[in-house]
């Protein structure tokens, strides 16, 4: 099944590549990596491979997809033995007209744009802590959505800049392409002096059991340091909970290429409060809460280790805890050689 996915995706983009513009070289990137998580004595593995093609056609067109790819190693019980089963999922195949500044058209298969985990953070090779927060799957249909998308920017100075996407997407039961029926949204307000971001996300889904889905983002990056904070709030039928976040790296100790330069550690909160009980909702079953400490090491050619510890610590159920290992690489190349305009 892997296979397959991967032979669409390569064969299918790269074909429309050679129907645009030689000039316009075909971007190749993505990563790969290794990842491992042990809870409650019982051990994951998986190997994964997320490859990204990116095809300009002209100068406003450009084709986009990712793939998913893994291999997942289930662990039968504390000191069991294993079993695996393959895992391929084609996240988004679409194509962008860049009309101007202020509007891009997106038709196809996109990232649902509810807060900024599930668009932003997601790859493993950008995510800081192996595990998704819990709130992560609230309002985003499964995560992809098939249909139509309109984003760009209302407006833009010196101050501020307020930026808007807006989507509709199709009920899809088509094998890897599925998709719920719902619109929404997110607008985002950006200060350039502060490095501060704030938006607000909004799902109605259509199908089935119709009901809102709202969110609340933050992101600050200050010029000062090199710390990253970043925190969703999100709630729906199921109920609601946050996360926040927090990376420092040790950059300005002897700079980013010294030894201890390339550590990063992070640290996590997360909280969630059951409402109602919704089958396969992607959500704790009970009020859930956790705390993860995370360390990052940038080794050089765009090698990262990664280490983090959780305590997972639900009501009326026995609390875990979360190890979680991984490695990972991040790869980047044109398809063929060329100058690219």
């Amino acid at each position: 099944m892997a296979g397959r996915i991967l032979a669409f995706w390569f064969l299918c983009l790269l074909g429309c590549s050679f129907a645009g513009a030689q000039e316009d070289v075909p971007i190749i990137s993505g990563g790969a990596g290794f990842l491992s998580s042990t809870q409650g004595g019982t051990n994951v593995l998986q190997p994964v491979l997320a490859p990204v093609l990116s095809v300009p056609l002209g100068d406003r067109w450009l084709i986009e997809s990712r793939a998913d790819l893994r291999e997942v190693y289930f662990q039968n019980g504390p000191g069991g033995s294993y079993s695996n089963e393959g895992f391929a999922t084609l996240e988004y195949l679409q194509l962008d007209y860049n009309a101007n500044s202020h509007l891009t058209i997106t038709a196809g298969r996109f990232l649902t744009p509810f807060n900024i985990y599930n668009e932003r953070i997601t790859p493993i090779w950008i995510s800081k802590l192996q595990d998704a927060p819990y709130v992560a799957s609230i309002g985003t249909g499964q995560g992809y959505s098939d249909g139509l998308m309109l984003r760009g920017n209302v407006v833009s100075t010196n101050d501020f800049a307020i930026n808007y996407e807006g989507y509709f997407s199709v009920a899809s039961t088509i094998n890897k392409l599925t998709s719920q029926r719902g619109t929404g949204g997110r607008v985002s307000v950006f200060i350039p002096h502060t490095r501060l971001e704030l938006g607000t996300s909004y799902r109605r889904t259509l199908e089935g059991t119709r009901f809102n889905s709202e969110g609340a983002d933050l992101t600050w990056e200050p010029y000062q340091a090199p710390i990253q904070i970043r925190g969703e709030w999100a709630r729906s039928q199921s109920g609601f909970g946050y996360w926040i976040q927090a990376s420092y790296r040790l950059s300005q100790i002897k700079g980013d290429s010294s030894l201890i330069g390339r550590l990063e550690p992070v640290f996590r909160i997360q909280q969630f409060f059951r409402s109602e009980a919704v089958p396969n909702d992607g959500l704790p079953t009970t009020n859930a809460q956790q705390p993860t400490f995370g360390l990052n090491y940038y080794l050089p050619h765009e090698v990262r280790l990664n280490a983090s510890y959780g305590r997972q610590l639900m009501a009326n159920a026995t609390n875990t805890n979360v190890w979680d290992f991984g490695i990972t690489y991040r790869f980047l190349f044109p398809a063929w050689p060329g100058a690219s305009r």
